[in-house]
């Protein structure tokens, strides 16, 4: 039976990491912020832009909803509207 360091391909892990190039991993990390800084810069635009449109709608509803009671309030007056 073969222990478990005896089954790890050390050899293959050591030439990996010494052809591993440290210029272009950084250069991938500073990628991967700047993606993500982007995702999620567009993703709270997004939720803004709906937060607006519904706050907007729900003025526009209760503008609307005020000018109907006004309505109905003069009329009971007896005033024009």
């Amino acid at each position: 039976m073969t222990s478990v360091a005896e089954r790890v391909p050390l050899e293959r892990i050591s030439q990996r990491a010494h052809a591993a190039r440290p210029g272009r991993t950084a250069l991938t990390v500073v990628a991967a912020v700047l993606f993500c800084a982007g995702w999620l810069a567009y993703k709270a635009c997004a939720v803004a832009w709906l937060a607006l449109a519904w706050c907007g709608s729900a003025v526009i509803e209760g503008w609307q909803e005020a000018r109907k009671a006004e309505a109905v309030r003069r009329a009971r007056a007896g005033r024009p509207g």
